[in-house]
């Protein structure tokens, strides 16, 4: 089966449906492709809020945020490797997308004079995390899939991407497997716009859902745009010990203190002067540090103690991270601390789009956490990844209008050859008898990618860790699965995400072993040091022939000079 449409979103979480609502809007026939339901996407999970420099709460000088603060925060967060254009943009755009997410119908929680509440998040230096209590990304997405109902927008929802449709070095659409009906669908379009969120899935300790497997950093690799910066992998300092389910920064924003055993606030000797609330690579570290000197609980985790803050204040501001707290854990906040421990949880680098959201491709574009623009450059500042989702895939969508009405409309033949390679593709694969388990193959990878390229690394095991992966991208030609039906198939779609996430971390560990030093969430053992003589640019790597290839860009400075960060 073949469709047109002007424009196909690959994604439908809030970036995409905050696309899609901006392209309808100008009158453009846009579609969506999901794996999942958009309801079941991972921007869902997102607990702790939005930043946006609206004033509303003073700094303890008294003194009122501004977008500049804000740009300065996120570039020193970045450890200096952010795009400072791009942070400009973001940052200015803030407090309209907040408001409009407002008048869309998101309730944000308030301040008793009525205004937006705003909380302190990491590494900022004013209160200024917009919530809707701890279930922010719940609101957000739930707003955004009403609007975009509401204007009855083509949603393909539970449909597998298996491949991106170039021609001539123009994107004009993809492929993709309907898995509930077993048919590999062509789909055409003008431009198509990568959405797909992260790749936490390839780490055995995340906070991300199980469909967070890089589908779409895996695409557009495949179809020759690099990936940027994608050693930056950031590990998220409170998870929920033995499910590493979220514990959000608002806890500590709203007066959680970690401890280490021995009853310390271990943070007053790594960030004296932000404590708790250091960005989440200090944290992270920190924890692991403790850990590894013996101050942890049972040898693996801390406490993350929020009985100081009182019933009322957990029971309004905190509710679901109580709950998860009880349901997953046993404890109550109110009365017991909470078991934590770092755990994988966003991506910094993705597709290499410039500040418009464009690939190296034309006609493709991509946007949020699936894209590299550069706005967290080596850390992401927490309150920053749902701005960047809505923000970006609102412009994004923007330059889409201003370049598509130029171009003109693909022939269906292209993908209708296309589907025959998918359909050759996936048969190959269903055809297989005997051999590898996918299954083993994979907990194999996260556990490589967990002990080798986890918060602290260093050479050897590291090339260590991409010889492993080497070994099981071999033992993948080798695999086969039982089910032999391409209906509902659920083993059909983990085997072509496995073979994504298996390139993926090849990229991830040929970035950190190259980069010989430590930045960000990138801490090297054997290079200690942020050395911007050498390493103030972004990694780009390619796929040439299926070979990597790795070369480097310029970061693109502005107002902030590069500095030593102090927290």
């Amino acid at each position: 089966m073949i469709t047109n449409h002007n424009v196909l979103i690959i994604g439908g979480g809030l970036t995409g449906l905050r696309a899609a609502i901006q392209l309808f809007d100008s009158s453009l026939d846009v579609a969506i492709i999901s794996k999942v339901h958009p309801l079941r996407s991972h921007s869902v999970a997102a607990q702790g809020g939005m930043n946006a420099s609206l004033g509303n709460v003073p700094g303890e000088d008294g003194s009122v945020d501004n977008w500049k603060n804000h740009a300065f925060d996120t570039v020193k967060g970045s450890d200096y490797l952010a795009d400072q254009d791009a942070v400009e943009k973001m940052c200015r755009e803030a407090p309209k997308t907040v408001i409009e997410l407002e008048h869309m119908g998101t309730v944000w929680s308030r301040l008793k004079n009525g205004k937006i509440a705003q909380r302190p998040f990491g590494g900022a230096g004013f209160p200024r995390t917009c919530y809707a209590a701890d279930r922010t990304g719940h609101n957000a997405l739930n707003t955004l899939f009403e609007q975009v109902n509401k204007r009855n927008i083509q949603i393909y929802s539970e449909f597998f991407v298996t491949s991106l449709i170039i021609d001539q070095g123009s994107c004009v659409g993809c492929t993709a497997l309907d898995y509930l009906q077993g048919e590999v669908h062509g789909l055409s379009a003008k431009a198509v716009l990568m959405a797909t969120g992260g790749f936490g899935r390839l780490f055995n300790k995340s906070t991300n859902a199980l469909i967070n497997t890089g589908d779409g950093q895996a695409l557009a690799l495949r179809a020759g745009v690099p990936l940027k910066d994608m050693e930056f992998v950031q590990f998220h300092p409170t998870t929920l010990y033995g499910t590493n389910i979220l514990i959000t920064e608002g806890a500590r924003g709203e007066g959680g203190i970690l401890l280490n055993q021995d009853g310390e606030r271990f943070m007053k000797k790594y960030a004296p002067n932000s404590l708790d609330l250091a960005p989440r690579d200090v944290v992270a570290r920190s924890i692991e540090e403790e850990v590894a000197q013996g101050q942890g609980f049972e040898g693996d985790y801390v406490h993350l103690d929020l009985r100081p803050l009182g019933a009322e204040r957990i029971n309004e501001r905190l509710p679901g991270i109580k709950q998860i707290s009880i349901d997953f854990s046993g404890v109550d906040p109110i009365n017991e601390s909470i078991p934590v421990q770092p755990g994988q949880h966003y991506s910094m680098g993705g597709i290499d789009v410039d500040i418009d959201g464009k690939t190296r491709i034309s006609g493709l574009y991509a946007a949020g956490e699936c894209s590299c623009v550069s706005v967290h450059g080596a850390n992401r500042l927490g309150g920053n990844s749902l701005l960047e989702t809505v923000v970006f895939g609102r412009l994004v969508a923007d330059q889409i209008i201003n370049n598509v009405n130029n171009i003109e409309s693909p022939p269906k033949k292209l993908a209708q050859a296309n589907i025959r390679k998918s359909e050759d593709h996936i048969k190959a694969l269903i055809d297989r008898e005997g051999g590898e388990n996918q299954f083993e193959i994979k907990e194999k990878l996260n556990n490589t990618m967990s002990t080798k390229f986890g918060i602290f690394r260093e050479k050897d095991t590291m090339l260590e860790g991409l010889n492993e992966i080497k070994k099981l991208q071999e033992k993948f030609s080798q695999v086969s699965i039982k089910n032999k039906d391409l209906k509902v198939n659920k083993a059909l779609i983990r085997l072509l995400e496995l073979e994504g996430m298996l390139l993926l971390a090849e990229v991830v560990a040929l970035g950190a072993i190259k980069r010989k030093e430590s930045r960000g969430s990138h801490t090297r053992t054997d290079y200690p040091e942020r050395d911007d003589t050498k390493f103030l640019k972004h990694t780009l790597v390619t796929w040439e022939d299926e070979n990597m290839q790795v070369s480097y860009l310029p970061v693109k400075l502005g107002m902030f000079e590069p500095k030593e960060r102090v927290y």
